[in-house]
Order: C-alpha cells, then sequence, then structure tokens
C-alpha cells in the first residue's frame, strides 16, 4: 500500500486553494483544515477528501457552508446510476451549489441568472469528479464520438467531491472569508444504482465533530 497522489493538506485561506500542496502552514483554533488523501492498493487509487475544523467545532458560517456542500455531494450521489449520462451529477452539483450561494447572499439574482452568467463560479470552479482506477484521474473518455456525454455503466468507479471555496472580496460576506470545503467520496456504478466505497470515513457534521471529540480529547472541553 502506498500514497495514491501527493496529500492536499490545506488550512484557513490554503483550503480556497485547489491542488495546494505546500502543506506547511500551521493550524490556527476557528479554521478548518481540508484534507485530499487517498492510498494506492494492488494496482488501484483512492481519493477522499474531507474537512474538519480545526477547535473541533464549527462556527456558524462553516457550518452553512459545510452542509451546502455535503447536500450537494448527498444530491450527486443520487445521480449516480447506470444509464444516466456523466454530466447528469455535474450538473446537479452546479444547481445545488447555485441555490445555496443565493440563499447564502454570497451570489445574487435567480438561480437560472447565476448560472447563465458564470457567477457561482467565485466560489466553486471544478467538476464535481472524474473517473477513478489505475491513477486517481483514470483513463476514459467523458465523450463519445459523437460529442454526446458517457452513459454510466456497472463496474465503473467515479469520484463525487463538490466543494465551495469562499475568498475575502469586498461584495463577499466577512464571516465568510477563508471557508474552504469539499467532500468526496468513491463511488462505484452497480446494476441498480451505486455503492459509496468510502462511505465508512466520517462527513455528517455530527460525525466530523465527533471523531475530532475521540482523538483530540480536549475538544469536549
Amino acid at each position: 500500500m502506498s500514497p495514491a497522489y501527493g496529500s492536499i493538506v490545506a488550512s484557513g485561506p490554503n483550503a480556497c486553494v485547489l491542488h495546494y500542496r505546500e502543506n506547511n502552514r500551521q493550524l490556527r483554533d476557528g479554521e478548518l483544515l481540508l484534507i485530499d488523501a487517498g492510498c494506492e492498493y494492488q494496482g488501484y487509487a483512492s481519493d477522499i477528501t474531507r474537512t474538519f475544523p480545526v477547535s473541533g467545532r464549527f462556527s456558524g458560517p462553516q457550518k452553512d457552508i459545510y452542509e451546502l456542500v455535503l447536500a450537494t455531494q448527498l444530491a450527486c450521489i443520487d445521480e449516480v446510476t447506470p444509464g444516466k449520462p456523466w454530466d447528469a451529477y455535474q450538473d446537479t452539483a452546479v444547481k445545488v451549489l447555485a441555490q445555496g450561494f443565493v440563499d447564502l447572499g454570497l451570489c445574487q439574482g435567480t438561480l437560472d441568472g447565476v448560472i447563465e452568467s458564470e457567477d457561482y463560479k467565485r466560489f466553486y470552479m471544478h467538476r464535481a469528479g472524474h473517473w477513478l482506477g489505475m491513477d486517481v484521474h483514470d483513463a476514459g473518455d467523458y465523450r463519445d464520438r459523437s460529442g454526446a456525454w458517457a452513459t454510466l455503466e456497472p463496474g465503473m468507479v467515479l469520484t463525487v467531491e463538490p466543494g465551495a471555496y469562499i475568498r475575502p472580496a469586498d461584495n463577499v460576506p466577512e464571516h465568510f472569508w477563508n471557508i474552504g470545503v469539499r467532500i468526496e467520496d468513491d463511488i462505484l456504478v452497480t446494476a441498480t444504482g451505486c455503492d459509496n466505497l468510502t462511505a465508512a470515513t466520517p462527513k455528517t457534521l455530527s460525525d466530523v465533530e465527533a471523531t475530532m471529540r475521540e482523538h483530540a480529547p480536549a475538544f469536549s472541553s
């Protein structure tokens, strides 16, 4: 067993930087820690991301963003079924996140307007997943020769990893600054739906906070 790729261990503002690799910043109370890491086993790669509160508990604004990303990820996983086009869960990520950004005051206007203008990309700028197999970004076409999106089939494995990255800006509420959250699981397409291969890794708010208390008792005081 060995690392499948260079781990991303990003705290505070670095959690808002995609593929951050310095991994040398001191953790600070009140911030978030985003860990994107996976192992390679018998030639196959995994790719998992979880986000933790350094202090052991999420603040109010951190909870708002975390719950939005988690709701988005769960909605995306529901779209991973055989016969669905590849982009179905990608589109779901955009719709759920964009509506959440409107509801939280991060984006202004209607859902359709925010999507059409791509204003949501200030906070979510990547796809919701990729093929996974003998490489972290495994070989495979996302479109067929006609240009249509690939169809999901049993046996395919992919990641589902929406995120939200709130950098400081004049038009961004300050209480959201430097909150970066990504939640990623490895999903197997089955004959009837899908199987979350990394479901045992805690990701609900309560489970993440309980894990922090279990491994760092000082957080429970």
